[in-house]
């Protein structure tokens, strides 16, 4: 854990209030709505981008081959016939089925609390949340199957992966209830947890990756290793990028009980460039194992950041 590039949580704004025009404007007011799907609805009018490339559609699609039923899947399309003869369960699948998965990983841990300093009403957990919220309702369009895992409090919450709209109420609903609580569940808690990605899938986190390595870097890294399409998107504020935090406001790091640290003027250049070292080394680290990584600020529009996070997926996919 790289403690010492953890902001001054509970700081006094340098430039609260002040807006930054428009976009911070509609973001201030998105964040003061409590309904996830018209959030969804504005960021995603006009967004033209889905999350992987597209696939046969509709009736007629002839079936294409048996598989072995993995959590997640399903029931419907359990073949029971196959069952009653082999004892085991066994999927349909169609030449129309994409064979990948969508799964949404949320980091919902103390420092996810993390408030911007410059846009009332957003942190970082909001920015995860709404951003995970849009990629489910793109998959739920596309037809994908879809599945969330929030990390919270040193525990997994785990919704199966399944399709329709039923399934985007399900995971919204759990995206809405989650909060900022304590730390990262531990290695073989994360390890117990992969059993979802038996198939192939498409992994999107949000994070703001204090930790790196982690118990939750690990279990991507591992992923990736297993040929999932792992997808990163790191969040910062823009406090925290410019070191711009009240001088000699106290803070304490949010998921460690080591007392409190005030951070002088002095200090904000030791800050800034341990904390520079520490997200390329993230960025480092991705490219080394092939994951798409992307890093923002939770105040830019949001819109244009889940519109680049997944263009540069989408780059990937087509080299």
């Amino acid at each position: 854990m790289l403690s010492s590039t953890k902001p001054p949580v509970g700081a006094a704004a340098s430039r609260a209030d002040r807006g930054g025009g428009a976009a911070s404007a509609t973001t201030a007011m998105m964040a003061r709505t409590k309904d996830l799907e018209l959030v969804i609805r504005h960021v995603l009018a006009g967004l033209g981008h889905g999350i992987h490339a597209g696939r046969e559609r509709g009736a007629g699609v002839e079936f294409s081959e048996y598989r072995a039923y993995a959590p997640g899947d399903e029931w419907r399309r359990v073949d029971w016939k196959l069952l009653a003869r082999a004892d085991r369960y066994f999927v349909r699948e169609a030449e129309r089925d994409s064979h990948v998965a969508v799964w949404l990983c949320l980091d919902a841990t103390a420092s996810m609390s993390e408030p911007s300093r410059e846009i009332n009403g957003i942190d970082k957990l909001w920015f995860a949340r709404t951003v995970l919220a849009c990629v489910a309702a793109i998959a739920q369009r596309q037809g994908d199957a879809f599945g969330l895992l929030i990390l919270t409090d040193g525990k997994v919450e785990f919704t199966p992966a399944s399709r329709g709209p039923r399934q985007l109420q399900r995971v919204l609903a759990a995206l809405a209830k989650a909060e900022p609580l304590g730390q990262l569940p531990s290695a073989e808690t994360l390890r117990a947890s992969l059993h979802f990605a038996r198939a192939p899938s498409m992994i999107f986190a949000a994070s703001d990756f204090l930790d790196w390595p982690s118990p939750l870097s690990e279990a991507l890294l591992r992923l990736r290793n297993m040929r999932h399409d792992v997808r990163l998107l790191t969040l910062r504020t823009q406090a925290e990028v410019d070191a711009s935090f009240k001088s000699g406001a106290a803070y304490r790091d949010p998921e460690q009980a080591d007392g409190l640290h005030r951070m002088s003027n002095a200090d904000r250049e030791s800050y800034k460039q341990q904390s520079r070292a520490h997200f390329d080394g993230v960025a480092a680290s991705c490219r080394q194992n092939n994951i798409v990584h992307y890093e923002t600020r939770i105040e830019q529009p949001l819109s244009g950041v889940l519109r680049s996070w997944l263009q540069l997926a989408g780059a990937r996919a087509t080299k």
